[in-house]
């Protein structure tokens, strides 16, 4: 049995989120100040927040959202946001796919919006594509992981947490953990608010977490491993 992670593990694998619409320059720099606390890899917030100016960020990376929630923008606006984030800042980019698109069956179109993005942000800029796996049959999320690593992403993202068909579920996080694993990172999020449901993605393939229920999710953890 994998023995289940301390919270010092644990946090150096989450994205500390806050994404809420009404959210201040406050919140952010409280945010940013608590992740360094933690030891969280990093913060994952709005791009009008950016640049972060007021707290010194340390080892914890800046983490954006690029066509965010709804994924409705076009392929140039998404790259163009892209650009400016990293331009303001950001090591990470998550972008959100044209579910449209994928829905309809244009998995090639979805293909070349992410390439579009990774051109805009190229590497080292760390990008993960959320396909909003709740909303998606299992072959729409499999279309969606390859069209995600054909066109050069790091990661697949389960979810936004603003889509009313919910968030991360282990049998998302297992089937695109088989489809893309060990070649992109799985960054599973939405609805993870508790030590238990992040272990349970764990150990589903999730190598990164996106969680605005950052110290609840710690205090269940075992102190030391």
């Amino acid at each position: 049995m994998t023995a289940r992670p301390s919270a010092a593990a644990l946090a150096r694998i989450i994205d500390h989120t806050l994404l809420k619409p009404e959210s201040t320059a406050d919140d952010v720099a409280a945010l940013a100040r608590r992740a360094i606390q933690l030891g969280t890899w990093s913060i994952c917030v709005s791009p009008t927040m950016l640049p972060i100016e007021d707290v010194s960020m340390g080892p914890v990376k800046v983490c954006t959202v690029v066509g965010f929630p709804s994924g409705k923008h076009s392929a140039d606006i998404k790259a163009a946001e892209a650009a400016e984030a990293v331009r303001n800042g950001a090591d990470e980019v998550d972008m959100v796919i044209n579910l449209g698109l994928l829905i309809a069956g244009d998995a090639d179109a979805v293909q070349a919006e992410i390439a579009a993005v990774r051109r805009a942000a190229p590497s080292p800029t760390v990008l993960k594509v959320i396909i909003e796996s709740a909303a998606l049959d299992d072959d729409q999320i499999v279309l969606a992981c390859r069209a995600a690593e054909a066109a050069g992403a790091d990661f697949v993202k389960t979810s936004t947490g603003f889509h009313p068909a919910g968030g991360a579920s282990v049998h998302a996080v297992e089937l695109m953990a088989g489809t893309v694993g060990g070649r992109l990172g799985i960054k599973a999020s939405g609805g993870i608010r508790d030590y238990e449901t992040a272990c349970a993605m764990i150990e589903a393939g999730a190598t990164r977490l996106g969680v605005s229920s950052t110290d609840a999710i710690l205090a269940g953890a075992p102190r030391e491993q």
